[in-house]
């Protein structure tokens, strides 16, 4: 976190893998003093970041991913830049090259628009001055960006997530549409340059990334989440599958099972409890094998539900597939007499271009890609991918029997894209779907 007060600027940087980010900022936030403030949570390089420049000293943090990096490095360093800082691993940190693309211009706006046409990717972000805090949300919108404002009109926020400024009195003010900037000072909100009508949000904050009480383009997670299991339910209807109860993947997979145990009748029961004290999310660490170690240590079974039972389980997604594996070996050595598996996406066929927020380095982490490399080699052809994308073609079928197989399950079924869209009630051409079917 980085703050501005009567002694200039100050910041603060902790590492949160293996502890709540409250209590490495404690003392911080007793001992800083300002009027202007940014935060951030990063999984891949220290954030914000203070920079001294030609347009003055300010604070950024930023929340994207950067694909032509390489291009933009030369791009700088042809200009006069003369070096990054480097972190492990040789990487430079995204946020350091956003603000020295900034710096190229005259002005702070014509910095953040030239980073938002130059980047491949995309790119929201927050800069903070002595004097005001600029937001500005990605090109195409595939990440949100709020402004919250005080009940009694004195200050105003900005933030990625509308649930975090609640219950410091703020109130939903405005919602940046894409390419949207805005200069906020205590006292008002400028906008600096219109929103477009073009918007490819990312429609995965809805399945997994977001909090239940946050709400993106007006539509609230928690209940899209209902209405996502409540069409997985309706698909089920007739199929023959008859679970004792419906469970959900804590934490994210819980609203999914919510909406399908409402629909169905059938009763919502947690045959597992998460055990959240001395453990950290398991996406954080950097090890496959901790993530894995984490994820299993977290889940505490409630034998008495799952012994002699049916169990029909909704997970957010599959990816790996490891996770979900160990989970579903876990329920039958519970004593499960069947584990009928309901992700709440469409099967996973592209990695994710635009956001950093999967640990996945390659689309052959992907089981759907394995598999597919094992059925067809390792040239597949975007119209072939295109096939087993299509839940009515031979081909999904035959990998999801395969996936089903593989991991166990007693049956599969995934989510489908038309029912996500509908799900989230955005028309299609809004949200971005490229991880399910790789259009852009």
């Amino acid at each position: 976190m980085a703050v501005h007060g009567d002694e200039g600027f100050q910041r603060a940087i902790h590492n949160i893998q293996n502890s709540p980010f409250r209590t490495k900022f404690e003392r911080d936030v007793a001992e800083m003093q300002g009027n202007l403030g940014i935060g951030c949570i990063s999984d891949y390089e220290p954030q914000p970041l203070l920079i001294q420049s030609h347009l003055g000293s300010f604070a950024i943090t930023t929340v994207g991913k950067i694909n032509n990096q390489d291009e933009l490095l030369k791009l700088v360093y042809d200009k006069g830049h003369t070096h990054f800082q480097e972190m492990s691993g040789g990487q430079i940190n995204a946020t350091e090259l956003i603000a020295s693309l900034i710096c190229k211009k005259d002005s702070i706006v014509e910095g953040i628009q030239y980073v938002q046409e130059i980047v491949d990717g995309s790119m929201t972000l927050v800069l903070m001055t002595k004097d005001a805090i600029y937001g500005a949300r990605d090109r195409l919108g595939r990440t949100p960006l709020m402004i919250g404002k005080k009940e009694d009109d004195s200050a105003y926020c900005v933030a990625f997530e509308s649930f975090s400024y609640i219950n410091l009195g703020y109130r939903d003010y405005k919602e940046l549409g894409p390419a949207e900037i805005v200069k906020v000072t205590p006292d008002k909100v400028e906008v600096l340059s219109p929103a477009r009508e073009e918007m490819k949000i990312c429609s995965f904050l809805w399945v997994y990334y977001g909090y239940p009480t946050s709400a993106y383009e007006g539509i609230n997670v928690e209940a899209m989440r209902y209405n996502c299991g409540s069409m997985l339910a309706k698909r089920d209807a007739g199929s023959g599958v008859e679970p004792d109860i419906v469970a959900g993947v804590p934490d994210s997979g819980i609203a999914h099972a919510i909406g399908y145990a409402n629909e169905s009748g059938i009763p919502y029961a947690r045959p597992f409890i998460k055990y959240t004290p001395t453990w950290p999310r398991s996406f954080m660490p950097t090890n496959q094998a901790q993530r894995n170690l984490i994820a299993k240590m977290k889940l505490i079974p409630v034998k008495a539900l799952i012994e002699n039972k049916k169990l029909l389980l909704i997970d957010d997604s599959i990816v790996r597939g490891t996770q979900l594996r160990e989970t579903t070996e876990f329920l039958y050595q519970s004593g499960a007499k069947e584990v009928h598996i309901r992700p709440a996406c469409p099967p996973l066929l592209y990695g994710c271009k635009y956001l950093n927020f999967s640990r996945s380095k390659s689309e052959m982490d992907l089981i759907t890609r394995r598999i597919i490399k094992e059925r067809e080699g390792d040239h597949v052809s975007k119209e072939l991918l295109d096939d087993y994308a299509t839940p009515d073609s031979k081909n999904y079928k035959e990998m999801l029997d395969e996936i089903c197989k593989i991991q166990n399950f007693t049956t599969l079924r995934y989510h489908r894209l038309d029912d996500l869209e509908e799900s989230i009630g955005l028309p299609s051409c809004k949200l971005c779907t490229y991880c399910f079917n790789g259009k852009e």
